[in-house]
């Protein structure tokens, strides 16, 4: 239930277009009140508007946690994709043997990502380094590599952030989507011990109810740990190749500063 609240709230708080959950649960409960369902309708508004308050509020959060998953979905599908189609390109200019200043005075008039940074980094901290005078040369490369090491770590987070979302959703929607199911279950068995009617009629309408929590549950979890486990694989890809950047152009770096030795 903590998992709900906080998705419910997350949400709210940064998209703006909900109001709060009690505000969108109070306003549900009120729209199934005044909607007259027939108990032999197995569709999904049926099942959703005939449940128990609280197995609404599990199916509302799970909704909520899927949508709010499928965004990070895309964004991340997005970021990725540029993050790798932004260093193919900055990489062949690299190694087609234009001047590093020149490649420099490039990248440093737009938003940089990925290798660029890295590469923006350390040629700020290179001509800083030339500018101030032989004497500061003399732990530059050092420095070089400090810097690429921050810039490499930041383009890292960025890629990494709001994964842990998709990590808690794939953890954790299933158990909410149970603990709904044996809510709703419970109620069905409460209402067939009122109504001493223990035919198939009477009790399936109750267990589909409680098994479409489970449902949504599974729904919201199975996509998000997919693309966790793809999205982490794509990362530590692209970490291995922005620090085989680094390495590279840490040592044409430091053959020139053995050359101006």
């Amino acid at each position: 239930m903590d998992f709900v609240i906080l998705a419910t709230s997350a949400f709210a708080s940064n998209s703006g277009v909900l109001a709060g959950a009690d505000g969108l649960v109070s306003a549900v409960t009120s729209m199934s009140a005044n909607v007259t369902v027939n108990s032999s309708d197995f569709s999904f508004v049926s099942l959703f508007l005939q449940a128990d308050i609280v197995v609404k509020i599990v199916m509302i959060g799970l909704a909520i946690a899927s949508i709010w998953a499928w965004g990070i979905v895309f964004e991340k599908m997005f970021s990725i994709s540029s993050a790798r189609k932004r260093s193919n390109e900055f990489e062949k200019v690299f190694w087609s043997g234009e001047p590093f200043e020149e490649i420099y005075e490039d990248v440093s008039r737009r938003e940089t990502k990925g290798v660029e940074s890295i590469f923006l980094a350390a040629m700020r901290e290179w001509n800083e380094s030339l500018k101030a005078g032989p004497k500061v040369m003399v732990s530059v490369q050092m420095r070089i590599e400090k810097v690429m090491d921050v810039a490499l770590n930041r383009e890292i987070e960025k890629l990494e952030s709001k994964l842990l979302f998709l990590a808690t959703v794939g953890s954790t929607a299933p158990f909410v989507g149970l603990f709904g199911t044996v809510w709703g279950i419970m109620n069905s068995f409460s209402s067939i011990a009122a109504s001493k009617n223990t035919s198939l009629a009477v009790v399936a309408p109750g267990i589909a109810e409680a098994l479409f929590a489970t449902a949504l549950g599974l729904l919201a979890a199975i996509p998000a740990v997919i693309f966790y486990n793809k999205y982490s694989s794509d990362i530590a890809r692209l970490s291995q190749r922005y620090e085989g950047f680094a390495d590279e152009f840490g040592a044409i770096l430091s053959r020139q500063i053995e050359m101006r030795k």
